[in-house]
């Protein structure tokens, strides 16, 4: 289908065929279960995963509510987006307390709870951080290097690849301990 045009009743057809077939994957359902809950018959349903016969408005909308999904997933399926940020890109905030820099690589979008930032330290004072808003809860994978991270009162010691999580709505610290220290922070909004 070219962009930006109506799809014509063929194409229609296979978009709904293919978000069928997606959304009964995802769901884990089977043929004979997806059609017994929307109440059609085994066989419409199979026409339509294979791009034929002509659906109404109403076994649509049955099949939507049996795969649990918006009538909308049918004829405008969810687009995969690529993103791509490579090292030393992106926006920057250094701390002003420590040798310690952010770099935010992928914001929360809308209906989303989470940013993600990969954090660049070196050794020298610790990187103190207020208690962000309630229920914020703060990931991070260690990289490179080596750093006591966690609540200021019970920081932990990690090494390359070790992970940590801990609430961010309570005080925090992140200090280098090795130049060249590395890490993802994924800042989860609960």
């Amino acid at each position: 289908m070219a962009p930006n045009l109506v799809p014509t009743a063929k194409e229609s057809l296979e978009i709904i065929a293919a978000s069928l077939r997606r959304e009964r994957r995802r769901t884990g359902l089977s043929l004979t279960e997806v059609a017994r809950q929307a109440g059609v018959a085994k066989s419409t349903l199979s026409q339509l995963e294979s791009g034929v016969g002509n659906p109404s408005l109403e076994t649509l909308w049955a099949l939507c509510t049996a795969l649990g999904v918006p009538f909308s997933r049918l004829l405008d399926p969810p687009r995969p987006l690529v993103q791509l940020i490579r090292a030393g890109e992106g926006p920057t905030i250094s701390s002003a307390q420590a040798d310690y820099q952010a770099t935010l690589v992928a914001a929360c979008p809308p209906g989303a709870r989470r940013d993600i930032y990969c954090i660049a330290a070196e050794p020298g004072p610790r990187r103190a951080s207020d208690p962000h808003s309630i229920g914020v809860v703060e990931h991070i994978v260690l990289s490179a290097g080596r750093a006591l991270i966690g609540p200021t009162d019970e920081p932990v010691e990690l090494n390359p690849g070790d992970y940590i999580s801990y609430p961010g709505d309570l005080p925090h610290v992140f200090q280098a301990l090795e130049p060249g220290t590395r890490a993802v922070l994924v800042s989860e909004h609960i």
